[in-house]
């Protein structure tokens, strides 16, 4: 196997290969990273746990020194190199270096740099050395994705490739796309972990566990704080670390914990309703005009309605001839009650005095529409009297993702950005999200964002000091704030997760990895798995997979019951069929949807 990339991910991937499924792994990297570990770990983390140590020992004392540093649920520890997994510098991706790192050799390639182009490049190249190379690429274009998969693979064709015995795929993944739906998940309270496979929709819940069995499907895991159902991180021993994919006995043992249990299987249907189209660049009719200026206008049609019927009552004439006459006093256009009772006389000076109020209220009318025509395509502020929404802290690639699926959710978003470049704005400019650009380090920042008032804090930049200060600073606001961080480091993340439950015992605080959700993915498809989607659980994850049955005596001739390894692998489902039986036999032409542990999709090869 050979892996290719710049990133914290490419160091992920390599551990995952070598430590869980026993390959043997050339990792490719700049000669600057070769040594330095996973790069955002480096000066970063000791940075974020200066930062850590000093606000902490501040606020809780000794709290902090307590929780110690032990090895991360997660992965044991921040993934280096292992030991027989050789590293070659390389500046460059060139023929030359591909050769060298057994490209021509190799069963497969991952090119997982942070740069699109660099990975097509470098995937053409790699084809034309091995055209029955299987290939894994990270781009975060989706379109253009689906058309280097296409070519690729014609290009295999071509070559000769796709010959009987070998295995030339190519797959075209993406970290942004993988965590988005979990980090958006972490940060609403309620929201129900989904994954989508071919023709099913699997859902899963966080819900307290009675011990004496689950309403639902069955429980792929119990988690290790039974005070804080939101989530957490172990602690420290393995009575209280999750458990994935227990059996029954477990289930009855720790009935007092939370549990992630699958609730539904359906048919995926369609994709979502698109919003009302509209003209490029033409708002809404409701943005045009501020509330207090609709609701002035709405006054003074209120007014005119009082004042013609007023009108109709005192003088007795038709209806539509007294909103006439009121209309023509408002506008001050010359037929004066002369000789008129003087009840039609008072009415027609208040109708005037109507018409001068409306002057102004027009005047503004018109040049807010202007205004908002005009900004259509800059930022927006957030409005006053906002609430319960969720703050987004960078607007990079996982950012964008994060946005996106916060808004298909319906959850009302404002961003934090710094750089006013970032790739999201556009994205946030499109869906009409507030956008607060500033450095969230500052002061005032946070407060614009109406922090005081949101429901949860989601931070995903990509410095884990800058989404330590925000989240330190954030609960220092709002003691009870739910806060979502993105971290890489688990060692790391399990100190700080501990001491923040433990200095905010009434907040909920989550961790998540990026590259820990999205290596699992990569490996797979190296592996030739299809790997669909994985479930955060804390620091770890449960991996959604379709494999065929035939040539797995684990589960071939099994009854969906009896396939089911505790600890592993769980089968949920016929791949299409929604009503699996747990007494259905699998058979050699079957193809199941599991649940299934790293570990555990190891074995299953």
């Amino acid at each position: 196997m050979v892996v290719c990339g710049d990133d914290g991910l490419a160091h992920r991937l390599a551990a995952e290969l070598r430590g869980v499924y026993g390959e043997r792994v050339t990792l490719v990297m700049p000669p600057s990273r070769r040594t330095a570990g996973p790069p955002v770990v480096g000066r970063a983390r000791a940075a974020s746990a200066a930062l850590f140590d000093r606000v902490v020992n501040a606020a809780v004392g000794s709290v902090g020194r307590a929780a110690g540093t032990g090895p991360g649920a997660g992965a044991g520890g921040t993934p280096g190199h292992p030991d027989d997994t050789g590293v070659l510098a390389a500046g460059e991706l060139t023929e030359a270096v591909l050769a060298e790192a057994g490209v021509d050799r190799a069963a497969a390639l991952a090119l997982v740099y942070d740069d699109d182009e660099t990975n097509i490049r470098a995937a053409l190249i790699a084809r034309r050395l091995n055209p029955r190379l299987r290939l894994v690429l990270r781009l975060y274009n989706r379109r253009l994705g689906q058309h280097i998969e296409e070519l690729l693979d014609q290009v295999t064709a071509l070559a000769g490739g796709d010959a009987e015995g070998s295995d030339a795929s190519t797959t075209v993944l993406s970290d942004a796309d993988t965590a988005a739906p979990a980090l958006a998940a972490s940060a609403v309270t309620g929201t129900s972990r989904v994954v989508q496979t071919e023709g099913l929709l699997l859902r899963a819940v966080e819900r307290p566990c009675a011990g004496d069995g689950q309403a639902g499907l069955c429980t792929l895991a119990l988690l290790s704080a039974p005070a804080d159902p939101a989530d957490g991180g172990p602690e420290g021993n393995g009575e209280q670390e999750p458990r994935l994919l227990p059996d029954d006995e477990e289930v009855r043992r720790y009935g007092g914990r939370p549990a992630l249990v699958l609730e539904q299987v359906s048919a995926a249907g369609a994709e979502p309703a698109a919003p009302e189209r509209r003209v490029r660049g033409v708002p809404p009719l409701a943005s045009l005009f501020s509330r207090r200026l609709r609701w002035s206008l709405a006054g003074i049609v209120g007014c005119v309605v009082a004042l013609a019927v007023a009108l109709w009552v005192v003088t007795g004439i038709h209806p539509l001839r007294a909103f006439y006459l009121t209309l023509l006093d408002m506008f001050a256009i010359d037929d004066p009650a002369l000789g008129q009772s003087l009840g039609r006389q008072l009415l027609q000076l208040l109708s005037g005095l109507v018409g001068l109020l409306l002057l102004p209220v027009l005047l503004a009318a018109v040049l807010e529409a202007l205004g908002t025509f005009r900004t259509a395509s800059a930022l927006r502020r957030p409005p006053r009297g906002l609430g319960g929404h969720v703050v987004l802290l960078g607007l990079g690639k996982i950012g964008t993702r994060v946005l996106t699926r916060l808004r298909e959710l319906g959850v009302p978003v404002v961003c934090v950005e710094s750089d006013p470049d970032a790739r999201g704005l556009a994205t946030a400019r499109r869906l009409r999200v507030p956008v607060v650009l500033g450095d969230v380090t500052q002061e005032g920042v946070l407060e614009a964002a109406v922090i005081h008032r949101a429901h949860a804090l989601l931070s995903v930049t990509s410095s884990d000091t800058t989404n330590l200060e925000a989240a330190l600073y954030a609960r220092t606001v709002r003691p009870d704030l739910r806060v979502v961080l993105r971290l890489y480091d688990d060692d790391f993340a399990t100190a700080v997760y501990r001491t923040l439950r433990a200095a905010y015992p009434q907040a909920r605080t989550r961790s998540r990895s990026v590259t820990y959700l999205a290596a699992p993915s990569f490996a797979g498809a190296m592996l030739g798995r299809q790997v669909m989607g994985a479930i955060p659980v804390e620091r770890r994850v449960l991996l959604i997979a379709a494999v065929d049955v035939d040539g797995h005596p684990q589960l071939e001739g099994r009854t969906v019951r009896e396939a089911f390894r505790a600890g592993s692998w769980r089968v949920l489902a016929l791949e299409g069929r929604t009503d699996t039986a747990p007494g259905h036999v699998l058979s050699k032409g079957d193809r199941v949807v599991v649940a299934a542990t790293r570990r555990g999709l190891a074995e299953l090869r």
